[in-house]
């Protein structure tokens, strides 16, 4: 994210650090952007594109993988369980399996009509995702899972139409070494297109044009406010469990890696759980697993708590705000 403003306010963070020390009762140590992610995801630690792995790599069958892996080829798939959607710092938001797995699609495959184009050794290094214990989680729409009859009499999951697979080189959750293997391969964006990180800044501004201006993360997605929650003396959420679940926790992101918005109160807190979520004017700050794409405002006036966030931290459209 190489942008011109990103590096003036750089400059200006330093000095604005010891101001925004004391404010909330928090301190204003925040996560750099390339690490952060939303509480409620899987974790996905580190990038892609190490040493012996990731794109470009992909030796003697020519699938990414070596050419011993044929003794797999008769071992049960692993169930799938519940899908979940990981934030790449790399690549925004991947589809992970039950386990944390990185899910991938292979460019050579179609998706109307749904068709696999790995067989054989692909199939070996590449293992299709079975359609049959598959389930929508948090971010995931059911709507968009489907599957596909392979020429073994298979059924393997699509999503968006997209077949599904894993990566044998893939053995730690949140792991993305099948990222563009030989060019074809990619991890699977929730929609079952290819997986990309968007230009946006950590947190930046879009005028929405029903509610105006509202704050948006660095995959354009709208971010909220939640009215139980608190922000003074010190930001407290109150959103847990099974709200997180269809919430999920921004993460913290640096101050000169946002754009457009107030910088007072602007900075992370620690959570009970010891993870930390970002605030605008001391205020939590969440997605909405409900909006599936950038622009969504799905989450806005839900159950009358949960609102859009305006530049100044405001609950956008709020009765009394």
């Amino acid at each position: 994210m190489n942008t011109s403003w990103r590096t003036a306010s750089l400059v200006a963070t330093a000095a604005a650090v010891l101001t925004l020390t004391t404010a909330c009762g928090q301190d204003n140590t925040t996560t750099p952007s390339s690490a952060a992610q939303n509480v409620g995801a899987t974790a996905v630690p580190g990038g892609y594109g190490n040493p012996g792995t990731g794109a470009g790599t992909g030796a003697g069958n020519g699938y990414g993988a070596d050419g011993n892996q044929s003794s797999a080829s008769s071992a049960p798939a692993a169930p799938v369980g519940k899908l979940t959607v990981a934030a790449n710092p790399d690549l925004g938001n991947v589809v992970s399996d039950g386990s944390g797995l990185t899910l991938y699609r292979f460019d050579k495959d179609t998706a109307n009509p749904p068709k696999s184009n790995c067989a054989g050794d692909c199939a070996t290094t590449w293992p299709p995702v079975p359609a049959d214990d598959a389930q929508a989680g948090a971010g995931i729409d059911k709507a968009l899972l489907g599957e596909v009859t392979r020429a073994d009499g298979g059924k393997q999951l699509t999503i968006g139409g997209w077949p599904a697979y894993r990566y044998v080189k893939d053995v730690n959750s949140g792991d993305v070494n099948g990222q563009g293997v030989g060019g074809k391969w990619f991890a699977m964006a929730p929609d079952g297109k290819k997986a990309k990180l968007s230009d946006l800044p950590g947190l930046s501004v879009r005028k929405d044009p029903k509610l105006g201006d509202i704050v948006v993360d660095k995959n354009g997605m709208t971010v909220y406010r939640f009215l139980k929650d608190k922000a003074w003396p010190k930001s407290v959420s109150n959103c847990s469990g099974s709200c997180l679940e269809k919430w999920p926790a921004v993460a913290p992101v640096e101050s000169g890696d946002t754009k457009g918005i107030q910088k007072k109160g602007l900075m992370g807190f620690t959570r009970p759980d010891g993870t930390r979520q970002m605030t605008v004017d001391c205020w939590p700050i969440y997605t909405f697993s409900g909006d599936k794409a950038a622009g969504d405002t799905n989450g806005q006036g839900v159950g009358g708590t949960w609102y859009a966030v305006s530049p100044s931290g405001k609950p956008v459209g709020a009765p009394g705000k």
